[in-house]
């Protein structure tokens, strides 16, 4: 099987199978771009151009990166998304209420951070009506987005957006959107839409389109059109394999050997008293009712019913003085079964891929383990407060589109903020509190 790695999981159990995930992200060969139609080109996402999915299908694989990558678009949505109007005219702050109550900027602004965490990048779409005016900002799936070749200068011009699953793609399936220079989107934008003199010193409409797509793209050491997060890490290495390597063991220790709870030994010559007592001869009669005695003698160590009650067999002493049971029964050690001793290996498996993620496990629970080490509160409360502090970047990457829109838009005195929630402590009556930050770096709570 291609793609795959075969492992010995134990003598007892049957061979296990597991995917083999380094491959994934990074590209040993230059990708060349593909044209549906002339002016339709795009450099492909992976050598079949599906990797973004097979991505997200290993993430939804593991329980444990599933929840780390929605704990790190939560704690990077934090308190949400506003527009700061606090020195904005009550003309200005109409617009905006107005703008926000037209647009699903919770929807927007968590999507965004998904594809961040996911994927290193995001796309915003800003829409403009006949005054060139942005009215409305969406969110494109970064799954579904593929960037055009680069020109001579480096510069993106357009995207594509479409269902990249689907086969034999013409320009009619997919969306074309005028992509603007990320390091001067504002800039690009008046340029494009004629409102400032170009780089020949005329002013001039290069684009009639009425909208324009924003990248939002963390910076990376390789990363020519799509960024290759820190987690990646986790494919590239082992210990995703590992994890997964334990669930399929243990799955196969479960199907293929049961655990046993009792060991129960009975004499052959228990049975051959029993027979000479019921009078039993023939040899069928015999085995069905060795069967009885044995259904027998599992209900009752099973029954709920008989807990707690005791069971009474003869033994005698031989010559040599061992003892010699006609029914003996032995409790099996819970920690002996099989699979027990992948415990350990779990934990380890499991805070490696925690750290890969930059969450600690003791904020999702994501540790497997009757007894753990588990963290104070106000050790959690520093911990929670230290992941949305380390979410900056990220906001002051997104917040590259909402500045564009205040420009255009011209709302002078508006800003974009980002509140955090801050976790209290018992003494203030209340769980949790809003904070956010103004203009003289004081912070102001909510």
């Amino acid at each position: 099987m291609e793609g795959m790695e075969v492992y010995e999981i134990s003598r007892e159990s049957a061979v296990a199978l597991t995917v083999n995930a380094d491959h994934v992200w990074r590209e040993e060969v230059d990708l060349a771009p593909i044209e549906i139609d002339p002016g339709y080109s795009y450099m492909p996402w992976g050598s079949d151009n599906l990797l973004p999915y097979e991505i997200i299908n290993l993430v939804e694989q593991d329980e444990t990166i599933t929840t780390c990558m929605q704990f790190n678009a939560e704690i990077c949505y934090g308190g949400g998304f506003v527009y700061d109007c606090s020195n904005a005219k009550d003309s200005i702050r109409k617009e905006v209420d107005n703008f926000t109550l037209k647009n699903n900027i919770a929807g927007y602004f968590y999507g965004l951070c998904e594809d961040l965490k996911y994927f290193g990048f995001g796309i915003s779409i800003v829409y403009l009506n006949a005054k060139k005016e942005i009215v409305r900002v969406v969110r494109k799936n970064a799954a579904y987005c593929r960037f055009s070749p680069a020109d001579k200068k480096g510069r993106i011009p357009y995207i594509l957006y479409g269902n990249w699953r689907k086969s034999g793609l013409t320009k009619d399936d997919v969306e074309k959107i005028p992509l603007l220079d990320s390091d001067f989107p504002l800039d690009d934008f008046l340029i494009t839409i004629g409102r400032q003199v170009g780089d020949d010193g005329k002013t001039k409409v290069r684009s009639q389109s009425s909208k324009f797509a924003v990248l939002t793209k963390i910076p990376g050491a390789d990363s020519l059109y799509y960024p290759i997060p820190p987690y990646a890490a986790l494919f590239r290495g082992k210990w995703y394999n590992i994890k997964n390597l334990i669930g399929v063991a243990k799955e196969a220790n479960l199907k293929n050997s049961a655990p046993i709870k009792y060991l129960v030994e009975i004499s052959d010559k228990y049975f051959e008293r029993l027979f000479r007592a019921a009078g039993i001869t023939d040899d069928v009669e015999k085995k069905k009712r060795v069967r009885e005695e044995k259904t027998k003698i599992i209900d009752y160590l099973t029954g709920a019913e008989n807990s707690g009650k005791a069971l009474f067999a003869n033994f005698y002493v031989s010559p040599d003085g061992k003892e010699i049971h006609d029914v003996k029964i032995t409790r099996i050690d819970e920690d002996s079964k099989q699979g027990g001793d992948w415990a350990t290996d779990m934990i380890e498996a499991v805070n490696m891929i925690c750290f890969a993620m930059r969450v600690h496990s003791n904020l999702v629970g994501s540790v497997p383990s009757k007894s753990q080490t588990n963290n104070s509160g106000s050790d959690k409360r520093e911990l929670y407060t230290i992941a949305q502090a380390l979410q900056k970047p990220y906001h002051d990457l997104i917040s590259l589109v909402h500045n564009l829109i205040i420009q255009v838009n011209k709302w002078e005195g508006v800003k974009p903020n980002y509140p955090f929630i801050q976790l209290t402590t018992l003494d203030e009556n209340k769980d949790a509190k809003e904070v956010t930050i103004d203009k003289n770096n004081k912070t102001t709570e909510e």
